[in-house]
């Protein structure tokens, strides 16, 4: 290894990082927070954005969006608020040009987070399903997509 690669090397192990996490729910928001909290005691420096609820946000995430305005149940609820969730989902799109993020950290949430991942996968982020959806519970055809 030359002394440059040695350099460049100890400098990516430096920086700090950025992390995008989405937790739609409010038990993925009080995992989330401890993942957040464990990560922080290892780098302080890790700066945290995304979607998530008050656990999230007392653990150091700078909220784009509030999981309680995204939260759906039913036809009804969600064809009140898919404009404000297309809204988060291309805002976050575009972060990963913005802010570009090192790593996505999804949790649960699957009709949103799915898709955000394809989109992370696309502009070379890494992504890691933190709390993977119940795949079981509803569409086998969602084990492909987050194998992927």
């Amino acid at each position: 290894m030359s002394p440059e690669s040695d350099k460049q090397e100890s400098a990516s192990r430096a920086r700090p990082g950025t992390i995008l996490i989405v937790a739609g729910e409010a038990s993925g928001d009080l995992h989330g927070a401890g993942l957040v909290r464990e990560i922080h005691g290892l780098n302080p420096g890790i700066r945290f954005y995304g979607v998530g609820g008050k656990n999230l946000k007392e653990a150091g995430v700078e909220l784009v969006a509030h999981s309680s305005d995204m939260a759906v149940v039913g036809l009804t609820e969600v064809s009140s608020k898919l404009n404000d969730i297309l809204k988060v989902f291309f805002r976050l799109k575009k972060s990963f040009r913005k802010d570009n993020p090192d790593l996505v950290i999804l949790i649960d949430y699957p009709d949103f987070n799915i898709p955000l991942a394809r989109a992370a996968k696309k502009k070379g982020v890494k992504v890691f399903y933190y709390i993977s959806p119940q795949v079981w519970a509803w569409r086998k055809g969602r084990v492909k997509s987050i194998r992927k």
